[in-house]
């Protein structure tokens, strides 16, 4: 079988089992697991060995619980904690930016933003956010354990000199771009955690789009991706909904990642980059996650699906709009620099 075909199927299957699981066990926010997949499954390597997991969830927990520390300085020192929120997502982002550090930047950034907000609101509600996250990753890594032998990769990869990381005032850049695209989404998420804490799981994603480096791309590419996303959220929702069942739930979601990661991988031609799709991927899942939740609660899943697609869609055409701002300033201070040189230091 060839590696590309090997690959897309050991993304969607582990997305899949990841997604059953969850939903059989009840873990709490059980769209997680699936999401995390998107992401740790479609690495071209073996996953990580149980030392490893062990050694995951403890920076998990040390990265998150720093959120909890912010939570009385919110209460009683506002302008300071949110000082505080911005330097850390500055300093998370910059580490997400430079691959060798993306999972710890991520994580992080999480910390500073769903945590410290969902304490702020109820200590419990942030515990059970940290619980969500830890038993969401631990089942990715465990889904990816069972599937991984049906479909290996050929060889390990082999490390290639140099790396493709962008460089120091670059990364620095981006990693400032990515924060001002979050904090915002944050500020709302300090108002009501529980309503716009998806909003600001896409402001993240968002945020450390780091390959969207020029704002010609940033359209078609961030809102894009978003709309397609709520476009199939609403597909994928309609078809759960003629045999409500976890069996069909755990059969369409085989058959959706299967089209994604056939998209992601190219398998199947597309004129779009692999970030494209896992982007379209990760906004499914954010939308069609709570409406699941909502469903079971007896609550207007119509409604409530309206009002995140229109808030998820204002988060992306406000990074969008940042985009165009920051890169059109910064090209600006380019062409000065290059009349009046020494006027100004240029990334």
């Amino acid at each position: 079988m060839p590696i590309e075909a090997r690959r897309v199927y050991r993304l969607s299957l582990t997305v899949a089992l990841a997604l059953a699981a969850s939903y059989a066990l009840q873990l709490p926010m059980p769209f997680l697991a699936p999401l995390f997949a998107f992401v740790l499954a479609a690495a071209p390597a073996p996953p990580i060995g149980p030392k490893g997991l062990l050694a995951l969830i403890l920076v998990i927990l040390i990265t998150l619980g720093g959120g909890l520390v912010l939570v009385p300085l919110l209460a009683h020192y506002t302008a300071v904690a949110l000082v505080i929120v911005a330097l850390g997502l500055f300093f998370s982002n910059f580490l997400t930016v430079n691959l060798s550090h993306a999972l710890f930047g991520t994580f992080l950034t999480i910390g500073f933003t769903l945590i410290s907000a969902a304490g702020l609101a109820s200590y419990q509600l942030a515990t059970t956010v940290i619980q969500a996250l830890v038993l969401g990753i631990a089942l990715t890594i465990i889904s990816l354990w069972v599937v991984y032998p049906w479909f290996p990769e050929d060889a390990p990869p082999q490390k290639k000199e140099g790396g493709a990381h962008p460089s120091g005032e670059t990364s620095m850049w981006i990693a400032a771009r990515a924060t001002i695209i979050v904090f915002p989404a944050y500020l709302l998420a300090l108002y009501n955690p529980q309503v716009y804490m998806p909003i600001v799981m896409k402001a993240v994603s968002l945020g450390q789009q780091g390959s969207v480096s020029s704002a010609r791309h940033a359209g078609r590419e961030l809102l894009g991706s978003t709309f397609l996303g709520g476009c199939f959220a609403v597909l994928f929702w309609f078809a759960l909904k003629m045999f409500p069942s976890l069996w069909m739930f755990f059969l369409w979601m085989l058959l959706f990642a299967l089209y994604f990661a056939s998209k992601q991988y190219g398998l199947l031609a597309s004129r779009f980059p692999a970030s494209f799709w896992q982007n379209t991927a990760v906004t499914l899942l954010i939308l069609l996650g709570p409406a699941v939740e909502d469903s079971a609660n007896g609550k207007d899943v119509y409604m409530a699906f309206t009002v995140r697609m229109a808030l998820i869609i204002a988060v992306t055409l406000y990074a969008w709009l940042a985009i165009r701002v920051l890169e059109a300033w910064r090209l600006r201070r380019v062409d000065r620099s290059v009349f009046f040189p020494g006027s100004a230091e240029v990334p």
